[in-house]
């Protein structure tokens, strides 16, 4: 509060204050409030009491986020209307006559075609809820259940899978069939043509910087610390640039390649990330624009975990890292760090606590791009080695009131984070992350 008055008098803004707010990172639907998660509890209540309708209604209540106004729905005594979004997808759905249905519409087949109904149909062996679709000339998922058995599980699970793979197929059936035609898109959101030229030459300029340090080393020698260059660049992409579409696609396959269990040598794999970096490299700036768009999501496409996992896995990496920082490697320790906390934003559905913890590390690291967004506030200045100790606390508190009723027991410690320069924050900050108890009771 002393802080803030002083910058009152002096006649600054509050240092946890930015104007501007773009959104990173994949969505996560690990971020209930204690009153929403509480529908939940209510929804499955009122099944169990054969309340089927306000079930229901409590059900699609939970799944509204009401920043992302993501969920629509009204209800009458016997019927019941929904509409959700899923990235470039719309869910729309009715509970009538005891049965409830719904459906998204995937793209538009002018004339048939054995190849795409082929391939329709190996897909749906896939599925254990829903299911393709042909409804005159259009492509279709659905999923259906009767109200009897349409507990908060099955509707969950049932309508995530819908969602999930409509979102992810429609990009890839009209990427392998050309003919085919995409449908239903009114709702994705544009984003300014300036944020769109930032984010794509802040691509360019990633990919290119970490090409040139990857060629400047030992290819055998440095393929551990090669290999974690690679991998934190995609991550830093999806987090920083936020892709759909085609882009989002080419990102996963990257990161695949290194995960993918055979039993090629770490020398080869990097070859391949690097060579298909450099495809990202060459592609036209218009292409890279279709897939920045601004989407709602209702489904995170990756599950939540115990905070033990994200702690090991930001422990391993700043372990990993110690060799490089002991010989001078900096460029180096500081990715290996940077990898180790955005791993856990590409891998799982974080609480949205650490999502914004994750923002400020970046912010730091990456000061040009946030200057460029229209960011104001500046949390590192990299000529001088100067950090804005006021803002990054302030920040890190706002944080933690803010979701101090669901984490009372999250605690991260400003005091131990070390301002001497750029390695030992990073470092000093992704050791608070690790040691946070996000437990909510």
């Amino acid at each position: 509060m002393l802080n803030k008055l002083i910058n009152l008098i002096k006649g600054k803004s509050d240092p946890a204050t930015e104007t501007v707010r773009i959104p990173f990172g994949r969505y996560s639907d690990n971020n209930k409030s204690v009153t929403k998660g509480s529908r939940w509890t209510e929804a499955d209540n009122l099944f169990k009491d054969q309340k089927y309708m306000d079930s229901i209604n409590a059900f699609f209540d939970y799944l509204k986020d009401d920043d992302q106004k993501n969920v629509n729905f009204n209800g009458s005594a016997d019927r019941f209307d929904f509409e959700f979004f899923q990235g470039s997808k719309v869910v729309r759905g009715r509970l009538e006559n005891g049965t409830l249905s719904a459906q998204v519409k995937l793209a538009r087949m002018p004339q048939p075609s054995v190849p795409v109904m082929r391939r329709l149909l190996e897909m749906n062996f896939g599925l254990y809820y829903s299911r393709y679709t042909l409804n005159n000339d259009e492509l279709c998922m659905r999923f259906d259940t009767n109200i009897e058995t349409a507990n908060p599980s099955k509707l969950y699970y049932g309508l995530k899978e819908l969602a999930i793979k409509s979102d992810k197929q429609d990009d890839l059936l009209v990427q392998d069939f050309s003919f085919l035609e995409r449908l239903d898109e009114d709702h994705v959101d544009d984003i300014p043509e300036n944020e769109k030229q930032v984010k794509y030459e802040g691509m360019q300029s990633w990919i290119k910087e970490t090409l040139e340090k990857i060629a400047s080393v030992d290819a055998d020698k440095f393929s551990g610390g090669i290999c974690y260059l690679l991998l934190a660049l995609v991550y830093r992409i999806d987090f920083l640039i936020a892709p759909e579409g085609q882009l989002l696609n080419e990102l996963e396959k990257i990161s695949g390649i290194y995960f993918k269990k055979d039993d090629r040598q770490m020398v080869e794999k990097n070859r391949d990330m690097i060579e298909e970096f450099k495809k990202l490299l060459d592609k036209p700036k218009e292409e890279v624009f279709k897939n920045l768009f601004r989407s709602r999501y209702t489904f995170s496409i990756v599950t939540p975990q115990p905070h033990k996992t994200i702690a090991d896995a930001v422990h391993e990496a700043n372990n990993n890292m110690q060799w490089y920082r002991d010989n001078s490697h900096e460029y180096f320790a500081n990715k290996i760090i940077e990898y180790g906390l955005t791993y856990c934003q590409y891998s799982y559905s974080l609480p949205k606590p650490l999502t914004q913890l994750i923002e400020i590390f970046m912010q730091v690291n990456y000061p040009e791009y946030f200057k460029a967004l229209g960011y104001t506030q500046p949390l590192y200045m990299p000529v001088t080695n100067k950090f804005e100790q006021d803002a990054i606390t302030a920040r890190i508190r706002q944080i933690q009131n803010q979701w101090r009723q669901k984490y009372p027991l999250m605690n991260f410690d400003t005091n131990q984070l070390s301002f001497t320069n750029l390695l030992r924050f990073n470092h000093s900050f992704s050791n608070q992350v690790e040691l946070l108890n996000m437990n909510n009771e």
